[in-house]
């Protein structure tokens, strides 16, 4: 078992199909790493499963952008119908 993957208790099963071509890239890939072909693609789909999962915890974008952004956060924004409330007289 390669030192990068977690020893856990395993229970859930998951199965899928491949064509000839991708079996037999997956099969020489997990034999140069070492690995049985399941503990390959475990170990490459739980990391892509993690990327993945923590690029939608976090908003990615150009640094242009997101300096306009908190610009825009210093500049006032016009709000009308607020402005009309708050001069509104209070009922008491």
């Amino acid at each position: 078992m390669d030192a990068r993957t977690p020893r856990s208790t395993k229970s859930e099963r998951i199965e899928l199909r491949a064509d000839p071509t991708s079996a037999a890239n997956i099969a020489l890939a997990a034999q140069l790493q070492h690995l049985s072909v399941s503990a390959f693609i475990l170990q490459a789909a739980a990391g892509e499963a993690e990327r993945l999962l923590a690029r939608s915890d976090h908003t990615v974008m150009p640094a242009a952008q997101f300096d306009s952004i908190i610009a825009s956060l210093d500049e006032p924004d016009e709000a009308p119908n607020l402005a009309r409330a708050a001069a509104r007289r209070r009922r008491t």
